[in-house]
């Protein structure tokens, strides 16, 4: 770790920092592995939320800590698994959870219901987490073909 020194220019002091080391060393997690970070880190949040109870807030938190970690973990070329993994991750772990934790089973118009109603719940973070994953992949397009 390299120590970092940050002025403040209006009081001319320096402040000394030491820089985060990263948790994988290396170039970083492959495709399949931020595939399951992704969605082991989804569906273990959002158990834990149904068993308290509806899904929402916390899940939606998650999913947007899932995408951050696929760009802070990810090695370079698996921006596109980061946009696309997250929202898939949630939907499947949302039937899951509902099938299982749920008491829904495989009826068809009450999982439907209760599938529409969860996702609905999500909806505002799955959009940021969508935007966010989405300019992290264009971004390093565009990087890399200029």
């Amino acid at each position: 770790m390299s120590n970092v020194k940050i002025s403040d220019s209006s009081t001319g002091a320096i402040f000394a920092s030491k820089s985060m080391k990263r948790p994988i060393q290396g170039p970083g997690l492959t495709a399949p592995g931020i595939v399951i970070l992704q969605s082991l880190f989804i569906l273990l949040i959002e158990t834990a939320e149904y068993a308290i109870g509806k899904i929402g807030t916390i899940t939606g938190v998650a999913i947007v800590a899932a995408v951050a970690g696929g760009i802070y973990l990810g090695r370079a070329g698996t921006e596109f698994v980061i946009a696309v993994t997250a929202p898939l991750a949630a939907l499947f772990s949302t039937i899951l959870v509902l099938c299982t934790l749920g008491g829904v089973g495989l009826h068809l118009a009450r999982l439907g219901l209760d599938l529409v109603t969860s996702l609905a719940a999500l909806a505002p973070y799955l959009a940021i987490s969508a935007i966010a994953g989405w300019a992290h992949y264009l971004y390093r397009l565009r990087a890399t073909r200029s």
